[in-house]
């Protein structure tokens, strides 16, 4: 029973996007343990500032070395090896390839950064100095061994995402978050400060341990392959460098926040992180589990030329994307005090560092939308083999960022950063919509303006009702305890939700339908089989 929960093959988009937002959910929580652990434990000054600037340059290879070549290329021709052209010898020939060759360029390339970190942190963090950056120094030095195991998972997780075996690819996350949390509760005792980074490589090496068994359950087997001139690893080349250039931009725009933050007052990198985290809770939940289930679906639909099925079903994933995000997006900027307070509020973190995280993720909330509708849209593109479009896109709103960061910083501190990401980040939606219409000829703009309309009348009152109740209920609970500013949170949150969905089923929403009729079969399958007896045309 186990082995077939574990090895299930999800049948539609919907269906896996629940169980990847389930996981995802489950990671996130872990997410805002650690978190909160680490606010808890240092507070928002020089040692998490030290500690996210150490995570930069690790970030920086595996971003561009290990993302830039799985999620641009590997899923999209292995599906089309395995799947389109029944080459299955071929396409397990392509996972051995690309994973020696990772697995042997990341080692060396992790060796040559270590050696020279001394050299480029004062690039990443040039406001560090004596200790501080001597600190950071140490700890980006012991990450350096996670993208060695980061990525020789990931290719195991593109195994199992082709295969659509999303359940156990979504566990990794969870216990990656894990791992980190162990080294803020049990190594910094005993090592310090390193103890961080060491908590980092064991959720790195969780992480890896948990993909591998079920993809050998798949047929996959190692043998040494190191094949340059293969099919598939020349298209995933041709495909990677583009995408591996967006990823720079992106990371070039990561780097550009922290050297500003850097010169901002102690504990303003950490600030940035935490409510950038914060915002990566629903992004992940929501726009990153739609678009890892629709991709495999996306790829194939390409592959085989289908353009009307392919925006069908970009545009069902869309549209149920912004039913779930316009409403977090309510509630992150509505009830974003009590969030922070919370989430963080504990030990060293006191509420002169909430109030000021709670701005930043105001100012990061606006974008909520475009943040989780990006990475559907980039994979879009990624099915068609086109990563060059979101590359110079890319660089277009790294460019508004630039010029917008560096004046709002100055005005409103950290906040200003926020809102240059946000203002970037939606530059970057629309050009990208933009030019997917013209590659389809359309995107069934039709359906998702009259969807995203429901969703806006469903979230103003949805947004009214949270702002009175969380006023109304504050004399009876206050806000100076944790219990009782997480009930005033909580009550106003759930009584909103509740509004929301009562007015989209009010306006018979098809994504409140779906998404109803879909958790239903996940939860209640063998309970109620005639639900499952639904046609999954109905579904996403």
């Amino acid at each position: 029973m186990i082995k077939k929960i574990l090895n299930g093959e999800s049948k539609n988009i919907t269906s896996a996007a629940i169980i990847i937002a389930f996981a995802s959910l489950l990671s996130r929580l872990l997410g805002v343990l650690r978190d909160r652990a680490l606010a808890g434990k240092f507070g928002a000054g020089d040692v998490l500032d030290a500690y996210f600037a150490a995570f930069k340059i690790p970030d920086l290879v595996y971003n561009l070395l290990v993302l830039g070549a799985l999620s641009a290329g590997f899923i999209p021709v292995f599906v089309q090896l395995y799947q389109g052209q029944k080459k299955e010898k071929e396409a397990w020939k392509l996972a051995n390839d690309i994973l020696n060759i990772m697995g042997l360029g990341l080692i060396f390339i992790s060796g040559i950064f270590i050696l020279f970190t001394p050299w480029l942190m004062p690039f990443i963090a040039p406001g560090f100095s004596g200790e501080k950056r001597e600190m950071a120094i140490g700890l980006s030095r012991i990450m350096f061994l996670s993208p060695l195991l980061l990525g020789i998972s990931n290719i195991f997780g593109g195994i199992l995402q082709s295969f659509k075996r999303f359940f156990i690819y979504s566990l990794a996350p969870i216990l990656y978050n894990l791992g980190i949390i162990i080294g803020v509760l049990f190594f910094v005792d005993s090592l310090g400060i390193y103890g961080l980074a060491l908590g980092v490589v064991l959720g790195a090496l969780l992480h890896m341990l948990s993909q591998i068994p079920a993809s050998f359950s798949l047929g996959y087997r190692y043998f040494w392959s190191f094949d340059f001139r293969s099919w598939g690893i020349k298209r995933i080349m041709r495909m990677m460098v583009p995408r591996t250039l967006g990823l720079a931009v992106s990371q070039v725009n990561l780097v550009l926040m922290t050297v500003l933050a850097s010169f901002l007052a102690s504990g303003s990198l950490t600030i940035f992180n935490l409510a950038n985290n914060l915002v990566a809770f629903p992004v992940g939940i929501f726009g990153v589990s739609f678009a890892i289930a629709s991709f495999p679906t996306l790829s194939l639909l390409a592959e085989k030329e289908t353009k009307g099925e392919f925006r069908k079903n970009f545009s069902n994933t869309f549209r149920q994307i912004l039913f779930f995000i316009i409403p977090f997006t309510v509630l992150f900027i509505v009830l974003r005090a009590q969030i922070v307070r919370v989430v963080l509020g504990s030990g060293n973190f006191d509420w002169s560092d909430t109030i000021i995280t709670a701005n930043a993720l105001a100012f990061f909330s606006l974008s909520l939308f475009a943040q989780a509708l990006l990475p559907l849209l980039v994979r879009a593109f990624f099915a068609y083999h086109d990563s060059r479009t979101p590359f110079y896109i890319g660089l277009v709103s790294v460019a508004v960022n630039i010029l917008l960061a560096w004046p709002l910083a100055n005005s409103w501190g950290v906040a200003g950063l926020a809102m240059a990401f946000s203002i970037s980040s939606i530059v970057n939606l629309v050009l990208l919509l933009a030019l997917l219409k013209v590659k389809l000829g359309a995107v069934d703009g039709r359906n998702i303006s009259i969807s995203f309309a429901k969703f806006i009348i469903a979230a103003v009152p949805m947004g009214i009702f949270v702002e009175g109740i969380k006023f109304f209920i504050e004399p009876y609970f206050g806000t100076r305890t944790f219990v009782g500013i997480m009930i005033q949170g909580s009550l106003a949150g759930v009584v909103g939700l509740i509004v929301y969905g009562l007015i989209c089923l009010w306006l018979n929403s098809p994504e409140m339908v779906v998404f109803y009729n879909s958790l239903k079969r996940k939860l209640f399958r063998q309970a109620l089989p005639a639900i499952s007896d639904i046609s999954e045309s109905e579904e996403v």
